[in-house]
């Protein structure tokens, strides 16, 4: 790993001290000037800080402040002991990922900040600007007689400077899988979107939003909101005062233990985060999540490998088969699927995951999922009380692990263990490592976990501070035997996939199968051009796209909202070092455009975004690692639009065999989703194509070196 740090550093700070008395403000820029935060207090000792893009506010005065439990709130009468100011700069390497090579470089300002009157309790605030945003964390210091803080709430303010447009879902406390609303900020209404059909849980106590939260001004400026390295800490939406255009932290609770954080002195709280961009691409291609974590703690990981996979799982969600080997799920005891089931047969059998497995080393693919292997499906939802239901290391009698084990290494293939948990973290608590151990055994090295339904102990939510513990206790035991997580009904993606690598994707939005059983016909054309541009931010996605036969003649009321050209796209724009190839296999046989998903890469040297508005369209291309092959996926939503694709990215004096996949002159998302146009031609840097994307379309394009 190359490595350029520049350190200056803590022997040639600036400091300023107390006994120097007027000091209330200090301030840092990025690197390039672009981005400016200043810190004040006021007259009374209210800390806050203030926002500058281009010598322009874009973060009004916004205060900071705590909420504690048997203590005083800390969020006035404080003065400035000292400050300290640092630059730094490093280029560090994803071992997978969306670029090979990441640059770090910011300037840094910590300021020390002390109570003017007993018990003088001291805290210290970390700002870090960068050239493509701003984070700042607060660090609680030691303090005499007191080990530990029960933190009520944290009230951090962003102050908007104006009714910016908003692409947001509702702050809830148990999933992320709401679609995306867009409004101006004055308009969020969060409570609206109680209790929706759709979802096996949902807690949603005020109007609030999560994270990440992206927004438009009137100027053209974009601002994404979010955090980074969210450790040991409840996970954080933001309450929207909608008059005053305010934005405050709001942390999830805990119902059963009465409070929000309790840590032990001293320690860090997660970043808080905005990324600033006056181009929309520029969201995307920002690292700023990733470098607020720290480095790798795993070393080596090589034995992950990114790859695309298929499996039992799809089949499913059409109503094909069950995930139980009982034959007695009722889908409608299923809140999230509400559909009745119309098979009885079960789906994860020896036999069907050799069909798998054969289709995947017939193809080149690297996985294979196998959902419904394991006992317990039968009574894994609507019921009360799940603990122990699910045992991790014994298969269903039809399902011979060994066998399927030994037959997938025969194939070369490798098999993706699923361990669903109810929701029951602490039954996957006491099995975990003898599941891993059966995982290493069998040499499979990456896992889906799932966390449907509402958390056991009840009183805990999905994203409170006792779950963001447990999914990490999965990560670091997962390390421990060489497994990767790929998490479903996850706490939010902050960057920790730098510190751990074997964090590899995850779900964390409505996904493909709100499409098969969703009450209200599945995810509109505009869901993924938002999710690039908000939910992305945060990381890698376990989207499972991929489905050819788009409109689901087991599932009458519902289709697949996209053209085939725009599910081929969402291998490039929709990131994740997996991919799904979701559909049967069956589906796919005799299917030219299926060569676009054999071919397409998953692992990345760079990624640019060519073009893009959050909510319309994206174009993103792709350079895959060690080949030299590029790969460029456009989408847009329900409106057509020409896009003009310049390939200035490509190797000068090289030319590329490019075939294209675009949606015929009579694609449409309703009413001829699969009309596909394949054509095939030379290109080299610098060359341009206009593309027409029909509703709901999409285009793909393979460029391999001739």
């Amino acid at each position: 790993m190359d490595k350029k740090i520049f350190l200056l550093g803590l022997a040639c700070t600036m400091l300023m001290f107390a006994c120097e008395k007027n000091i209330s403000t200090a301030s840092v820029s990025s690197p390039n000037g672009t981005n400016e935060i200043s810190f004040h207090l006021t007259e009374d000792g209210t800390p806050f800080y203030l926002v500058k893009h281009n010598n322009n506010v874009v973060i009004d005065s916004s205060s900071m402040g705590f909420e504690f439990k048997e203590q005083a709130a800390l969020k006035s009468g404080l003065k400035i002991t000292g400050t300290q100011s640092n630059t730094f700069d490093e280029t560090w390497e994803m071992p997978w990922g969306e670029q090979r090579k990441v640059r770090n470089h910011y300037n840094e300002l910590i300021v020390s900040l002390e109570e003017t009157t007993a018990p003088n309790r001291k805290i210290n605030v970390h700002f870090k600007a960068y050239d493509d945003g701003i984070g700042f964390r607060y660090e609680f210091l030691e303090q005499e007689g007191v080990d530990s803080l029960v933190i009520m709430d944290e009230h951090t303010e962003f102050q908007l400077t104006g009714d910016h447009t908003a692409w947001w879902i509702p702050g809830d406390w148990d999933i992320y899988e709401h679609l995306y609303s867009t409004t101006k900020v004055s308009e969020i209404d969060a409570l609206s979107k109680r209790d929706h059909p759709d979802l096996a849980a949902t807690y949603i106590p005020e109007n609030a939003v999560n994270t990440p939260v992206t927004m438009r001004t009137d100027d053209g400026l974009h601002l994404s909101f979010h955090e980074a390295d969210l450790t040991d800490y409840a996970g954080m939406t933001l309450k929207v005062d909608p008059e005053n255009l305010r934005l405050t932290s709001e942390l999830v609770g805990s119902d059963r233990l009465g409070h929000k954080v309790k840590r032990a002195l001293p320690f860090t709280t997660p970043w808080r985060t905005i990324q600033i961009a006056e181009r929309a691409g520029d969201l995307i291609e920002s690292r700023l999540i990733e470098n607020l974590n720290e480095p790798n703690k795993l070393g080596d990981v090589s034995w992950f490998t990114p790859m695309k996979y298929v499996g039992i799982w799809w089949e499913m969600h059409l109503g094909l088969s069950t995930w139980d080997m009982e034959a007695t799920q009722d889908m409608n005891t299923f809140a999230t699927l509400g559909k009745e089931q119309t098979s009885k047969k079960h789906g994860a059998t020896t036999e069907n995951t050799k069909r798998y497995i054969d289709f995947a080393a017939a193809n080149g693919f690297g996985g294979v999922l196998v959902e419904g292997w394991n006992t317990g499906w039968d009574r894994w939802i609507g019921f009360e009380d799940r603990e122990g239901v699910f045992d991790f290391v014994t298969p269903y009698a039809d399902y011979d692990l060994d066998e399927v084990a030994d037959y997938a290494r025969s194939k070369g293939v490798q098999i993706i263990m699923h361990h669903e948990t109810s929701a029951a973290p602490r039954t996957y608590e006491q099995q975990m490592k003898a599941a891993y151990e059966l995982m290493q055994k069998h040499g499979m090295h990456s896992v889906k976990t799932g966390y449907v339904g509402k958390i056991i102990p009840k009183g805990e939510y999905h994203h409170g501070q006792w779950m963001v513990n447990h999914y990490r206790k999965v990560l670091e035991t997962a390390a421990d035997y060489q497994v990767a997580i790929n998490a479903h009904e996850p706490i939010k993606a902050t960057g920790l996939r730098r510190t751990y690598p074997n964090a590899i994707s995850r779900e964390g939005l409505r996904g493909q199968e709100f499409n098969a059983w969703a009450t209200d016909g599945g995810n509109p054309p505009e869901h993924l051009p938002i999710v690039a541009f908000t939910r992305m931010l945060s990381g890698p996605i376990d989207f499972t796209p991929g489905v050819f036969e788009i409109a689901l003649p087991t599932k009458p009321n519902n289709q697949v909202n996209t053209t085939l050209a725009q599910q081929l796209a969402l291998y490039v724009v929709i990131y994740s070092p997996i991919q799904m190839a979701c559909d049967l296999p069956e589906n796919y046989e005799g299917q030219p455009a299926f060569k676009f998903i054999r071919d397409v890469g998953v692992d990345w040297e760079q990624s640019r975004v060519l073009n893009g508005e959050v909510g319309d369209f994206v174009t993103i291309a792709r350079e895959e690692r060690d080949t030299g092959h590029w790969f460029v996926g456009g989408i847009t939503d329900e409106n057509s639009r020409e896009i003009m694709v310049n390939f200035d990215f490509l190797e000068d004096g090289k030319t590329y065999e490019a075939i294209i996949y675009k949606d015929a002159d009579d694609s449409h998302y309703r009413n001829n989703p699969t009309a596909i146009v394949i054509e095939q031609l030379d290109i080299k840097k610098g060359d341009t194509q206009t593309i027409t994307l029909q509703e709901g379309g999409g285009f793909a394009i393979s460029l391999k070196v001739k």
